[in-house]
């Protein structure tokens, strides 16, 4: 039998989960799909929205409240890469009930493509599993905004 050594390092590493809720007077609620987008509006880069596509979530409590809004995704003029462990992650994290997704079109078409509605189809479809709702997905322009909720394409 091998001997250990005291400077050697475990084999398994532990993992802790950290998570404190936010003020609850002091979060923003949502309502509509309008509340999203300015929301959105405040928290992006908004003369960024003409160059490349980003990808953002929000993650909300049970109440539709706003634990909190990050970007996962960067691409460029002509699409981005969507990361569903990201969003996983970052919703366990937070323990979040729901979330929204929302990315840009640098062309300022506001139309959901295929491909758009493919993955807001398949990305709740699997946040089910996790007992998450994916409330609506928007896509953003410099100049309107489309839910793909208002659509009843989520």
């Amino acid at each position: 039998m091998k001997k250990q050594n005291k400077l050697e390092k475990p084999a398994c590493h532990e993992v802790q989960i950290h998570y404190k809720r936010p003020l609850y007077d002091i979060e923003k609620k949502i309502k509509s799909s309008k509340d999203v987008e300015v929301l959105l509006r405040e928290f992006i880069n908004t003369d960024s929205l003409d160059l490349k596509e980003y990808f953002w979530v929000m993650v909300l409590t049970n109440a539709h409240q706003v634990i909190g809004i990050s970007k996962i995704g960067a691409g460029d003029s002509k699409g981005v890469i969507v990361n569903f462990k990201e969003i996983f992650q970052l919703a366990l994290l937070t323990n979040a009930t729901a979330i929204i997704v929302a990315h840009n079109h640098p062309s300022g078409k506001l139309k959901a493509s295929s491909a758009d509605i493919g993955t807001t189809k398949k990305l709740s479809k699997a946040l089910r599993l996790l007992d998450i709702e994916l409330l609506d997905h928007l896509i953003i322009t410099s100049e309107g905004f489309l839910s793909l909720s208002d659509e009843g394409l989520v």
